[in-house]
């Protein structure tokens, strides 16, 4: 794990916990249905965050035995369950929101609970910001999917900013429609972080671009004929390559495994390329 990596889930962590807290408190405090709704939604930050540390460490792990290609698939596991429990909560959210909307609870006025929502908004774009930083540097799907948390958690608290400001001019029904439409927006970031990290456990194939990189890339070492049946699919956030290529028929063995070796490290050194496999076929004679 890099030390921009390590920092930036230590932020999210901690960040969570002192955002959960605070919450927490003024939530229950001015009986905030919207503000202790958004106040799970930081406790399933502060676990989720916990398995994006514990997958990125793992990903870092060298191959053995039981994984030869690698930890790769560590950091989209990761990322499906941060999906899972966005969606678990938005559920709780939802449910909880339409028991006080029915009941006729009403949250209590007060300056408190909007600048604590301001305050929220205002660490929530820091923390959106410089962790999506640091996972586009790292091309880390994981911590990729707690930037995109953390945007959705500004989003989030601009509508409880909206609620709870309602609710102090006189309309105090805002507060629980405010947090079932949070619930549902929760449901909403859950599925698609899920979508997107799913294609990488499922040996989705890349970019059409990228593919067609890998033949350039192949056809442009000397002795390559012909490049055919370029196979590449996702092995956790990395990929695996098979490429078919035509050389003389009549170079001997020796020869045509060099050029296979300049191949197999052309491809190799692409970006976001973890292995290459090149099988050779023989020209054929018109």
């Amino acid at each position: 794990m890099t030390r921009a990596e390590g920092l930036a889930i230590w932020i999210g962590i901690v960040g969570n916990i002192l955002l959960f807290g605070g919450k927490i408190v003024i939530g229950f405090w001015f009986h905030s249905i919207s503000i202790i709704s958004d106040s799970l939604n930081s406790f399933t930050d502060i676990i989720a965050s916990l398995v994006v540390y514990i997958s990125i460490r793992a990903s870092y792990l060298e191959p053995d035995l039981q994984h030869p290609f690698g930890h790769k698939r560590a950091q989209p596991i990761a990322g499906l369950i941060v999906a899972i429990f966005t969606g678990i909560v938005g559920f709780q959210v939802i449910t909880q929101s339409a028991s006080r909307l029915l009941t006729g609870d009403r949250m209590q006025p007060g300056l408190l609970p909007i600048l604590l929502v301001l305050g929220v908004l205002v660490i929530k774009l820091f923390m959106h910001l410089y962790v999506r930083r640091v996972a586009r540097r790292t091309s880390s799907t994981a911590l990729m999917a707690s930037a995109t948390d953390h945007r959705n958690d500004v989003l989030v608290s601009g509508a409880v900013l909206v609620g709870v400001v309602f609710s102090n001019l006189g309309f105090p029904i805002f507060d629980p429609i405010v947090a079932i439409l949070i619930g549902l927006w929760i449901i909403k970031a859950g599925f698609s972080i899920g979508r997107d990290n799913i294609k990488f456990l499922m040996g989705e194939a890349p970019p059409a671009a990228m593919v067609d990189g890998i033949r350039e890339a192949a056809r442009a070492i000397r002795g390559v004929e012909r490049v055919h049946d370029v196979l590449a699919h996702y092995v956790g956030t990395m990929i695996h390559i098979e490429v078919h290529i035509n050389v003389d028929r009549d170079l001997n063995v020796e020869q045509a495994h060099a050029i296979v070796k300049q191949v197999q490290g052309a491809i190799e050194g692409l970006e976001g390329v973890s292995r290459a496999f090149i099988h050779i076929d023989p020209l054929e004679v018109p």
